[in-house]
């Protein structure tokens, strides 16, 4: 590359004919000279389009136009200087005042040249910028009066040298990632020393609008002109960054396809040379596993339409994979395959007390079936549903009962499950199809009879992708489930032998629909004196044997055990007492282990050692204050005893209730007042005597939620108690709605309250006289040492239980 004077005619010249290639470059010095010399005030104009010519950058310009060719004759022989200016619309083909710029660019012809083609090209470079003032001629052609622009000074502080260093290095980059500009170009761009020359030659060759061209030749200030070239510039560079990323993967696609393209086709001969094709050897090893199947009829006619429809596919092909799955699936299902029932019923009663104890309903309900089965041979499964609070064992029941009846066992945890999809599977169209979670566990059991338990029905959860509850319904119900349809399979699957266990602990978040094509089974929680016997029968030699102690290692008597479940832990299943056992076991097992003296015989009170102070066990406080009266609670962990307290202060009848109370029981408390207030004459009150003393009714255990119709024969008592100052009976318990005529309505829970009021040291309790068959469903051994009193109306309740005794220090009440 060289430098030179591009004002030095016969050394232009010299390049020219010499042929070299060249990329003009300006020093400061040189960009004097250019930008310097006196310019005529009339100029002839020159259009041009499709460009702008930038002052101090060479620009050759093919002229066609007659206009132009004489302009530029005349020129040539003269001063050689002309005033170049872009057209506002590049369509017009004889341009006149109106469709030219304002500014334009004071232009030196260094070159006229004569093509082969007989068309004239100039070579012209850039002076200054120039301002049309007025048109003075249009023919021959335009000349126009016209006055310097001048332009700012250049800054020479850094952050105008920082400016162009940017320009210059995304220009660098633009020609590194360009595959259509000569690498030559950036030896030029590098070579380049005048910051203004470098802008202007840069604007000249962006690719650009020449509108966008015109406004950054009209800028006059440099800093302003850099700082839009700069935006100009980054914009192409990302434009271009994103094709070749796109070039790029296009071409690695190709690539990756011809690549595999060409080793399949070498595995392909090699596979050949080797023994035959893989993909044949699958479909024929597909076919004799088919003829195996006991096909449903139109199972098989699938089956074999599929598989021909595989053959004729490419390997190659996407679509393929599809297809392979889709037939493996049909292939893995067990059609028509059934276990042979265990029709032994003595055999199968002994596995299932062995492994649970209580549960009397539902192992009753398993033995009917397979006596049914027995008889007549084939018949429909029931749809059993579990219903109780957690760690009671329903899930495990399950287990057992498969082992009984001599069938496969399935779970499945519907627990947060909300796509339909998950049920009735994905249409085979989709990539990653697969059947629904039923079939997929019948794949897995081997057998179309298998016990499937649907875990945590009740948890089932919905979204936008549909309602799993809604189609469980096809599933569950003995009369449809015969033909169930999934949606991967598209033929129908006959569900009808199969023996579905739901389990759940609230019956009021499954689906109306869905409850009812259940057969519900309360599962209840077990009692102590019911905990004790697990303990001791399952949980016990189950904790020995996972911690490698035997027998003599440990032994947890009959009261160890009941203050273990009583203080240690509050729940209607076993799972924690399991865990606090684990906990004893361990503690005996790392007494073993370090070879320390201790009890093998562990005693109640060292158990605040082992495992920490306990809860506070329900007692019976007595009878001594007005207005006291013990009442039966359910929860979700068993039932406990509950007292209601009453106070009267003097005031204007105003009737609180407290103890975090939920609105029935807060009703019942209004029922109860309403009642005393409308039979008072029968507890010996006046009616003036509620206007004159404001009544509050607490429930203790504030933090503790409560509700329920079941307080309201209790609540009735503590009002009657405290109004008349007498004396409720010693040691009893009650449990009971009530209604503004005095009647007394059953509840439920009874046998949880019953055990309940027991273990506290209740020794009679007053029931509804509907409650009775709840009562007879109790062993009698738990009921010993207990008087039940049933009852119907509220008047026999208060002849039970408030005495005709007064409190010691009776209040005057009047």
């Amino acid at each position: 590359m060289s430098k030179y004077d591009f004002l030095d005619d016969a050394f232009f010249s010299n390049l020219i004919d010499e042929g070299t290639d060249f990329i003009p470059l300006l020093s400061s010095e040189d960009e004097e000279k250019v930008m310097g010399g006196n310019i005529p005030d009339v100029l002839p104009i020159l259009p041009i389009r499709n460009t702008v010519l930038f002052p101090g950058v060479v620009l050759p310009i093919t002229v066609g136009r007659d206009k132009s060719i004489k302009l530029i004759q005349e020129a040539n022989k003269g001063t050689k200087i002309i005033g170049v200016i872009a057209q506002k619309d590049q369509t017009v083909d004889e341009p006149d005042a109106k469709d030219l710029n304002s500014i334009g660019t004071v232009a030196q012809i260094l070159r006229l040249l004569k093509m082969p083609d007989g068309s004239t090209t100039i070579i012209i470079q850039g002076k200054q910028r120039f301002k049309v003032n007025e048109i003075i001629e249009e023919n021959p052609y335009i000349k126009a009066k016209v006055s310097l622009v001048a332009e700012n000074p250049t800054p020479k502080d850094q952050n105008f040298k920082a400016l162009v260093d940017s320009i210059k290095d995304i220009a660098l980059r633009i020609i590194t990632e360009s595959p259509n500009i000569p690498t030559e170009a950036s030896f030029a761009l590098k070579n380049i020393e005048s910051p203004s020359f470098l802008i202007n030659f840069i604007a000249s060759n962006l690719p650009v609008e020449v509108a966008e061209k015109q406004k950054l030749l009209e800028e006059v200030n440099v800093v302003q002109r850099a700082t839009s070239l700069l935006e100009k510039l980054s914009k192409e560079l990302q434009m271009l960054e994103l094709k070749n990323d796109i070039q790029t993967k296009v071409k690695l696609d190709l690539d990756r396809q011809q690549r595999e393209y060409f080793l399949n086709q070498q595995m392909k001969q090699i596979q050949e040379e080797l023994g035959g094709n893989p993909q044949e050897k699958d479909i024929e090893e597909f076919e004799r596993l088919a003829e195996k199947k006991k096909w449903p009829k139109e199972a098989k006619e699938r089956f074999e339409k599929e598989i021909s429809k595989l053959q004729r596919i490419n390997p190659m092909a996407a679509e393929y994979s599809v297809q392979l799955n889709y037939v493996e699936t049909l292939l893995e299902l067990p059609w028509n395959e059934y276990s042979k029932d265990r029709f032994d019923l003595k055999k199968a009663e002994k596995i299932l007390d062995r492994d649970h104890f209580g549960l009397e309903k539902v192992k009753q309900r398993i033995l009917e079936h397979l006596a049914v089965l027995k008889l007549k041979g084939d018949m429909k499964s029931p749809i059993l549903c579990l219903y109780g609070p957690p760690g009671v064992g329903k899930t495990s029941l399950g287990k057992s009962i498969a082992e009984a009846l001599g069938r496969k066992y399935v779970r499945m945890s519907l627990g947060g499950l909300r796509d339909e999809a998950e049920i009735r599977g994905h249409r085979k169209t989709y990539i990653g199809a697969m059947p629904g979670r039923i079939l997929q566990n019948l794949k897995k059991a081997g057998t179309s009879n298998p016990v499937f338990v649907l875990d945590e029905v009740d948890k089932l959860t919905r979204d936008a992708h549909g309602d799993p509850s809604s189609a469980l319904l096809e599933v569950l119900d003995p009369e449809q489930n015969n033909t169930f349809y999934d949606n991967y399979i598209e033929l129908d699957y006959d569900l009808s032998n199969i023996l579905f266990i739901a389990t759940a602990n609230d019956l009021s978040s499954i689906q109306p629909a869905l409850r009812d094509r259940m057969e519900i089974i309360e599962v209840n929680g077990y009692e102590v004196e019911e905990k004790i016997a697990i303990a001791k029968h399952h949980l016990i030699p189950k904790q020995l044997k996972e911690h490698g102690l035997k027998a003599k290692d440990l032994t947890l008597t009959d009261e160890v055990l009941e203050k273990v479940i009583s203080e240690y832990t509050r729940e209607s299943g076993v799972r924690q007492l399991d865990k606090t056992v684990a906990k004893l076991v361990r503690y005996a097992a790392k007494s073993v282990v370090m070879k320390k003296k201790y009890n093998k015989k562990i005693k109640a009170s060292e158990l605040l050692e082992i495992l920490g102070p306990g809860r506070t066990k329900d007692a019976y406080e007595g009878n001594d204050v007005a207005g006291v009266v013990t009442g039966m609670a359910w929860t979700s962990v068993g039932g406990q005893i509950l007292y209601i307290e009453t106070s009267l202060s003097k005031g204007k009848g105003k009737v609180t209730v407290t103890g975090n109370l939920g609105d029935v029981m807060k009703e019942s408390a209004s029922i109860a007042m309403q009642f005393i207030k409308a039979n008072c004459d029968k507890y010996g009150l006046k009616p003036e005597v509620f206007n004159n003393w404001d009544v509050h009714i607490h429930f203790p255990e504030g933090a503790t939620p409560k509700d329920g119709p079941s307080a309201g024969v209790t609540i009735l008592t503590a009002l009657v108690s405290i109004f008349t100052q007498r004396k409720v009976k010693n040691k009893l318990a009650m449990t009971g709605e009530i209604t503004l005529r005095g009647k007394v309505l059953p509840v439920g829970g009874i046998k949880e309250k019953i055990l309940a009021a027991k273990r506290a040291g209740i020794k009679e309790i007053i029931l509804c006289e509907d409650n009775l068959k709840d009562v007879n469903e109790i062993e009698k051994k738990y009921l010993k040492g207990l008087k039940i009193n049933y009852v119907s109306t509220m008047d026999q309740v208060i002849d039970i239980a408030v005495l005709k005794q007064k409190v010691a220090n009776p209040r005057i009440i009047s």
